[in-house]
Parts: C-alpha cells; sequence; structure tokens
C-alpha cells in the first residue's frame, strides 16, 4: 500500500493573551493509508511494451460521476491507436475506452445509480483497470438477462455495429452490403444485424477458417481476399451493380477496393485503420459512381445528447436478448496480460472479442 504523510494540529491548551484567544498546538504526524487499484497505463506512446502495470489511488465519484468495480474491460482497436500514438491522448493514459462491472459508489448529483448496481460503461479512457470512474450518462444498468461479458462487447463493437448499420446507411432489405473483416468482433455483429434486416452480405476474410465463422454469422458470400480480387468478386456476385455501402474498419489496405465496390450513389463507411491510416483522399476519387464517404466515429454519435449513449446502449443489448445479434467472445486475458492481447488484435488472430478480466 502507498502511504502519505500529513501533520495534524491538535489543541493543548486555551489561554487568553492580549484579549484574544491563543491555541498551543503540537504538530504530529500521522498516517494516512489510501486504497489503491491496478491498472494498464502508457507514460509515452509507441510499441506494446509501452504498456505497464500500475497502482493508482482510488478515486472518491464526486457530483454526477460514478464509481465501478469493473469486472472486465474489452480490448478494441482504438486502444491499439491511442497506445501507439495514430490517435494523441494525454499522458499518463490508462488504456481502454469501456468495462462493466458493479456500481461501487456515486457522486452526490446521481439519483439513478446506486452501489450494487450491474452496469457497463463507456468513456475516453480507464477500461484496462479495476477501478473506472465515469459520468453517469455514460453508464447504462445491464439487464438481469444479460452477462457482464455481453454487456461489455455491447460498448464499443455492438454500439458501433448498431450505429453503422442504423444510422451511417440504413440497410433495407435487398440491399448488397460488403463487410471488411467479417469475422472480426465488430464484423460479425455488422453481418448479422445487416443480414437480419434483409441485405445480401458480402463477407470478406483471410482465411478459409474465418470464412465460416463469416458464413455463421450470416455472410451469403465471403471473398477470400489473399486469393481474389475483391472488387471484381463484387462486380461478379452483384452482377455488376455493385454494393450499396461498404462497412471498411480496415482501413489503408481496403481502401481502393472498397471505392472500386461500391454501385451508384454507394457509401463508403471507413470507421478504423486495422491495417494503417487511410491516405490523402483526392475527390475525384469519389466522382465515379458519385460516390459517398463517411468516417464515423461512435464518440460523435453520443456526445451531442446527454440521453444519447443511453439509448444506442439499450437499443444494442435489445438485439442481444432478442437473439438478433449473437455476442461471440474470443479469449480473456487477465489485465496483467494487456500486452498479448494487442498481439492478438493487431496480429489478426481474433474470430470475436477480446476482454481483460479485472
Amino acid at each position: 500500500m502507498l502511504q502519505s504523510c500529513r501533520f495534524a494540529l491538535q489543541p493543548r491548551s486555551l489561554p487568553f493573551r492580549a484579549g484574544r484567544l491563543v491555541q498551543k498546538v503540537d504538530r504530529t504526524v500521522t498516517q494516512r493509508t489510501m486504497a489503491t487499484y491496478k491498472a494498464i497505463q502508457i507514460q509515452e506512446q509507441g510499441g506494446i511494451d509501452k504498456m505497464k502495470l500500475v497502482n493508482l489511488e482510488k478515486p472518491v465519484p464526486t457530483g454526477t460521476d460514478v464509481l465501478i468495480r469493473n469486472a472486465f474491460g474489452s480490448v478494441n482497436y482504438i486502444d491499439t491507436y491511442h497506445r501507439s500514438g495514430l490517435y494523441p491522448v494525454n499522458l499518463p493514459f490508462t488504456v481502454g475506452v469501456d468495462g462493466a462491472g458493479t456500481v461501487e459508489a456515486v457522486g452526490e448529483g446521481v439519483q439513478d445509480l446506486k452501489p450494487g448496481d450491474r452496469v457497463a460503461w463507456f468513456a475516453r479512457s480507464g477500461g484496462y483497470a479495476e477501478y473506472a470512474l465515469s459520468p453517469a450518462s455514460k453508464v447504462v444498468k445491464v439487464p438481469d438477462a444479460l452477462s457482464l461479458e455481453q454487456a461489455v462487447t455491447c460498448m464499443v463493437q455492438g454500439m458501433t455495429a448498431v450505429s453503422l448499420v442504423t444510422m451511417v446507411y440504413e440497410v433495407k432489405a435487398g440491399d448488397y452490403v460488403l463487410v471488411h473483416a467479417a469475422a472480426g468482433g465488430t464484423g460479425q455483429l455488422i453481418v448479422q444485424l445487416a443480414s437480419a434486416l434483409g441485405a445480401h452480405v458480402i463477407g470478406t476474410t483471410s482465411t478459409p477458417e474465418k470464412a465460416r465463422v463469416a458464413q455463421a454469422a450470416g455472410a451469403r458470400d465471403v471473398i477470400l481476399y489473399t486469393q481474389a480480387s475483391v472488387e471484381e468478386e463484387v462486380a461478379r456476385i452483384t452482377g455488376g451493380r455493385g454494393v450499396a455501402v461498404v462497412y471498411d474498419g480496415v482501413g489503408k489496405d481496403t481502401f481502393s477496393s472498397s471505392l472500386k465496390s461500391l454501385g451508384l450513389l454507394g457509401t463508403l463507411a471507413s470507421f478504423g485503420n486495422a491495417s494503417g491510416k487511410v491516405p490523402a483522399v483526392e475527390l475525384f476519387q469519389l466522382t465515379n459512381n458519385n460516390i459517398k464517404l463517411m468516417r464515423p466515429s461512435l464518440f460523435e454519435f453520443i456526445k451531442q445528447d446527454e440521453g444519447a449513449f443511453r439509448a444506442l446502449a439499450t437499443r444494442t443489448f435489445k438485439y442481444v436478448l432478442d437473439g438478433t445479434l449473437r455476442v461471440s467472445i474470443h479469449k480473456v486475458f487477465p489485465l496483467a496480460e494487456a500486452a498479448k492481447a494487442h498481439e492478438e488484435i493487431e496480429g489478426r488472430k481474433t474470430v470475436g472479442k477480446i476482454l481483460l478480466k479485472t
């Protein structure tokens, strides 16, 4: 345990001098034991080795903040961007943007959450830790019928899938939809939801094993991008029509084929950089087929309205509860093995969600 010292002023006597009260004091040293918790932090951005297991002082929630004892933190691609330096962060930085657990304490301004509530949360940092402090507006109660593992998967990955399929481009029955990395955690959820809405989903994967996962999620066709041209296969499958939307979380390696796979007035939703940052785009590249390009961010969808996060989270929970979305857990690592989790996700070895047990 970390310890700190403070001086306590203790009265000895109360004599009057020159018409005023004088207080004699002894300076005695007392010790205050601080409650601490474990977290994964970076002091500087860079490789996996920059992540360190540290002890931090447990915060006390005030105002509308909520202190949560995490049961699970989730590992998302955005965590690798924060760690590597692709996205700037304030240092030191506690990695992870979402988690699930139990409310331990609430600030005086919190009315609808209480200690003991099972919750999931979404914030700018703090997921790779035993405790997290989050604004109440970004904390949602977990239905009794959902496990905490399911709930935390509904945060970044689940809400991303729902926002992409129902807000970025509203998928309709009969649409041709292309989903890159269709066997990954987010990819599977996009495939499931688009399929449930009646779309003809085309997935891309790197291996036959992953192709079977994508087909099980609902993809009617799967292209092995390591063996065939994506745009040529899309043209063949769609009869030259192209797809209505491409959901591309891969980035640099797939951006060109995504553009070429779109039909008239098609939408390219480039929402990730798993293979690296997309190079600068010239506007004339969008001329053919009058393409619409968007770089959607889940943070942007929920920041404007205090109730937006809970509404989207609740909607995502509903899709899991009614079976529309089926959560797939790839692996669960101990908190101290966060580096191994990053190796797994950056190596594109995942088929489903990676969690950290905190």
